[in-house]
């Protein structure tokens, strides 16, 4: 049988997942292509350790090349074009065609979205905005900091809380006078776990010297007078602004008809297949609606797990056999609380009527879990 090609769209965590399995499955006469715009892969959960100066740019990062060593092939470029009928796609200047599709582009970072924001403070989920950040943190010698997000729904829904417990943490332990407060969007923490983990997680912030406001959704910054503006006609000081942007996919994937009602690409929710034979897309790019009526979060642990059933289904169709491996929903992650501490979150989202989720008391083991999932993930690649 001629040799076959999988492209994989996207080098974060759920397209190397997809990418490693599908290379363990199939035969070594198959092509796995992995195609990703930038050289480097971010370990994104650590962006908030780099924050808060417990990381250095060169820790959380590795170069995808060393990919190749498994035998995946990576293609450096930016995807702009996509035709999920014929399988092709345009990288720059380079076509390529594939038997199969993965895409998992990601979510697009969007702070022009709200006026001043950009030029307002820093974006703690980019490499250069949690750099900014730390210096800004290090330098900062009192008054108040503002954690912000800037729209209701965002991937890694724990992480603002983290980082707000985490820049209260290390302000305290330099001894720093300093109010930290946090302006959400969202009616309360990780509302798609569910009221109480919500509750629970809101405590957890509180209780660590933490002022919270929810629903509280910025139209406007002045970066000049260090001022944010809500739309329930609210407005907040800062000296100092951390925020997470509003979220968007990708301009490629609207122009390739992939989106949906949503705005997002819409998927089976156990095969992660769309409505394209032999497209599959994973991660923070789909929108899949969950028993409750809400959307799964977009976080890593499910694109991973994801680009590991989509691996399984393609072998095994290539392979005649009947492709039955399923996404069930199940998920965790670890929440950072500061001084060497984390709590742990785990359940089941596609539960019926609503996500059934146990959440863990912050303690050093989780910390240290999470430490060791971080060295382990950068050591696999």
């Amino acid at each position: 049988m001629a040799a076959r090609t999988v492209l994989v769209l996207g080098g974060g965590s759920g397209g190397i997942a997809a990418a490693r399995r599908l290379r363990r499955r199939l035969p070594a006469s198959d092509r796995v292509v992995l195609v990703d715009r930038e050289p480097q892969h971010l370990f994104q959960p650590s962006l908030l350790w780099l924050l808060t100066g417990e990381r250095t740019p060169a820790q959380i990062q590795r170069p995808l090349d060393r990919l190749t060593r498994r035998g995946i092939e990576v293609v450096h470029g930016t995807v702009t074009a996509l035709d999920p009928a014929e399988r092709l796609i345009q990288v720059d200047e380079r076509a390529l065609r594939g038997d199969a599709l993965v895409v998992t582009l990601g979510a697009a970072l969007a702070p022009e979205a709200i006026p001043g924001l950009a030029d307002g403070g820093h974006n703690f989920y980019t490499l250069a905005g949690a750099s900014s950040g730390r210096d800004a943190l290090a330098a900062f010698r009192g008054g108040r900091v503002v954690v912000l997000t800037a729209a209701p729904a965002y991937k890694c829904p724990a992480a603002p809380y983290e980082a707000a417990m985490l820049v209260a943490a290390a302000l305290r332990r330099r001894q720093v006078a300093a109010k930290v407060a946090m302006y959400a969007a969202e009616p309360g923490p990780m509302g798609t776990a569910g009221p109480e983990v919500s509750t629970a997680v809101r405590a957890m912030v509180e209780s660590r010297g933490v002022r919270y406001f929810p629903n509280h959704q910025v139209t406007s910054v002045d970066p000049a007078g260090r001022r944010l503006t809500f739309a329930n006609g609210t407005t907040a000081s800062y000296d100092l602004l951390l925020y997470v942007p509003p979220h968007r996919a990708p301009a490629v994937i609207g122009e390739a008809g992939l989106a949906g009602a949503s705005g997002w690409i819409e998927v089976d929710a156990r095969t992660m297949a769309t409505a394209h034979d032999g497209v599959f897309a994973i991660g923070d790019a789909t929108a899949i609606p969950l028993p409750s009526g809400k959307m799964l979060p977009k976080a890593g642990v499910f694109a991973h797990r994801q680009g590991e059933i989509v691996a399984d289904n393609i072998a095994a169709a290539w392979a005649g056999r009947p492709a039955r491996a399923a996404f069930d929903g199940v998920g965790a992650c670890f929440i950072e609380t500061g001084d060497g501490r984390a709590g742990y979150g785990a359940g089941d989202f596609y539960a019926t009527p609503m996500p059934r989720m146990r959440l863990r008391a912050p303690a050093r083991w989780w910390h240290w879990g999470k430490v060791l999932f971080e060295k382990r993930w950068l050591a696999g690649l």
